[in-house]
């Protein structure tokens, strides 16, 4: 009977346990993690297979009809042999891949009824006689049917459920990885005590000795459960908040709700343990920490993910330590040793104009050599060619560096730079589309061009020379300043 491709959605998961019962038959159901290297298929094979002749012994038509009125020669005959040796099992073989093909050309363009009809079909290399095609089935036909039941208009919650526990049951080595994405899938539809309850089960599975892998999948598991957990303590914080203080009864209950979440975070703070990038989870933990007032252990927490060399190289986590350090007043040293590393690591984040500030306030003249490295290393960065708070920053500190007669700072940063910063600062384009969108910005950049590369720079001399009422004066103390300051022929 051709089966539609609505019929086809609906009977996906019924399919496989109908499978499951033919065991008698011949049918072999294991799972195993395997790649899905499948995919790789070439469309030209299936073409190929349709359009080959048949032999003398295959001469009698047959066909699969399917719901769009199409017809595959020889497709049946195909799939009725699998257990049969021979020229019979490499057509079976050479028919699957084909078949998954099929599928894959109908994902591409989102064809998500004809990837359904085909996927049905598909179920067969379950039945593989080739032992490793047998057991990379279940993981491939999880992320097939996972693919389309998400995106197929017909499907619903309850479908993409019963096909989730199928594929659990068949692909144990599987089990955790289709648990998570479950998971995802129940949060993705805000169904947030689904996602937790099928997290809690996941969490407690186990299947034979824990592997190394398993146990990824499990911290992972652990993660996002942890995360529901935050998030529901985040939501009664909010809600207590809110509450008036004379709704005493409410406010009782609340509290203890935020407590009872609050000790059930203990996942979140083994799981940040493991070496790791845990960025989520720290936040949220750290939050925590801070709001029963255990900053000791906030700060320990914060240290051990941006120091312990255990974990990654992290720019978030020193982030993170530094704006705890700032909200804790910290000194000055503490805050400027978490951005001296985040300086190292990303030299154009938002925070070195900060790092500039403090390092300018310090007493020590080393630091005033590097607040002048760190403004010339954010502009070294496209995506900060246009930071207006930058360019004034540093026309103020080169000025300030040179009245108190450290030249040599200066020639050292520009030395590494004169080949390419003018094209990349200082052209006659940029001088031109500056002064048009930001007035601003133009003026910083041509005292800075003025400064190191002398008044016949182009940027400079093309700023210098327009006629503003409101910038006269500034663009007149500019000159005035270049003349006198300039690195390049200094006093002329």
């Amino acid at each position: 009977m051709p089966l539609t491709a609505e019929s086809d959605l609906k009977t996906l998961p019924l399919a496989l346990t109908r499978r499951n019962e033919v065991r008698g038959r011949g049918a072999v159901w294991r799972a195993r993690a395997a790649a899905w290297t499948e995919f790789e298929v070439g469309m030209s094979d299936f073409s190929e297979e349709l359009e080959r002749s048949v032999t003398k012994d295959d001469q009698v038509e047959r066909s699969v009809p399917c719901g769009t009125g199409m017809h595959f020669p020889w497709l049946q005959s195909y799939i009725e042999t699998v257990v049969i040796g021979g020229k019979k099992k490499k057509d079976f073989a050479q028919t699957t891949s084909a078949c998954l093909s099929r599928i894959q050309e109908a994902l591409l363009k989102h064809q998500w009824w004809r990837a359904a009809e085909y996927t049905h079909s598909y179920l067969q290399t379950l039945e593989d006689s080739d032992g490793y095609k047998r057991h990379a089935a279940p993981e491939i036909i999880w992320k097939l049917g996972s693919e389309i039941l998400f995106y197929h208009p017909k499907s619903n919650v309850e479908t993409f459920n019963t096909f989730a526990d199928r594929m659990k049951n068949i692909g144990v080595m599987n089990y955790l990885k289709i648990s998570l994405q479950h998971a995802l899938y129940l949060l993705h539809h805000g169904m947030l005590e689904d996602a937790d309850r099928n997290l809690s089960q996941a969490e407690t599975w186990r299947y034979g000795e824990k592997s190394s892998s398993q146990q990824v999948l499990i911290n992972l598991v652990q993660a996002y459960r942890g995360l529901l957990q935050y998030y529901n303590w985040s939501t009664k914080k909010k809600e207590l908040s809110k509450l008036d203080k004379q709704d005493y009864a409410y406010g009782t209950a609340t509290r203890s709700m935020v407590n009872r979440s609050w000790k059930t975070s203990v996942n979140i703070g083994a799981l940040i343990k493991i070496p790791g990038v845990w960025d989520p989870f720290v936040k949220s933990y750290v939050e925590m920490l801070e709001f029963y007032g255990d900053q000791d252990a906030a700060r320990e927490v914060l240290t051990n993910y941006a120091y312990d060399e255990k974990f990654p190289s992290n720019p978030n986590a020193h982030i993170y330590l530094y704006n705890f350090l700032k909200r804790k007043k910290a000194p000055r040293a503490e805050l400027l040793s978490a951005l001296k590393i985040l300086y190292q690591i990303v030299p154009s984040h938002k925070l070195m104009l900060e790092f500039h500030t403090l390092l300018r306030k310090s007493e020590e003249e080393e630091h005033h050599k590097l607040a002048l490295e760190v403004l010339f290393g954010v502009l070294d960065f496209a995506g900060c060619t246009r930071n207006v708070t930058a360019w004034k920053y540093l026309a103020k500190y080169l000025r300030q560096t040179l009245v108190g007669n450290h030249p040599v700072w200066v020639q050292e940063q520009w030395s590494a730079r004169k080949n390419w910063w003018p094209n990349f600062h200082f052209s006659c384009y940029w001088a031109k589309r500056d002064w048009k969108e930001d007035t601003a910005l133009a003026c910083e950049k041509a005292f800075v061009a003025g400064i190191l590369l002398g008044k016949g720079c182009r940027y400079f001399r093309y700023i210098s020379k327009q006629d503003h009422e409101v910038l006269r004066k500034k663009i007149k103390r500019m000159k005035k300043s270049v003349k006198k300051y300039s690195i390049v022929n200094p006093g002329l």
